[in-house]
């Protein structure tokens, strides 16, 4: 058998496919190890934010009364409501896929 020119093009073209996806693949299951030991985080980010226990730290700092070196990004106004905004549009993108 002899391949031509079209074959070795194919297989090319299938190589490329093939690394690209295998490393996707590898960059997602990374992506999901990561993300699943957050999920604790998530689920306290979001008590955080619903009992209204940010409202009140958010107050504080407005207010003054947290230290100007402590790292307060949570309590920037939109930071954490677009965080968990983020999660579930990325949640409700991996029940699309699933579902495919």
């Amino acid at each position: 058998m002899e391949l031509n020119e079209f074959t070795l093009q194919r297989i090319a073209a299938m190589e490329a496919a093939f690394d690209r996806t295998q490393l996707a693949v590898r960059m997602l299951e990374s992506a999901l190890d990561t993300y699943e030991t957050v999920k604790v985080d998530i689920d306290r980010l979001t008590e955080y934010l619903e009992t209204g226990a940010w409202r009140e730290d958010f107050e504080a700092d407005e207010a003054g009364l947290v230290p100007r070196d402590l790292k307060r990004g949570v309590l920037s106004e939109d930071g954490l409501y677009d965080l968990l905004a983020d999660i579930v549009r990325v949640n409700e993108h991996l029940q699309e896929l699933a579902q495919e």
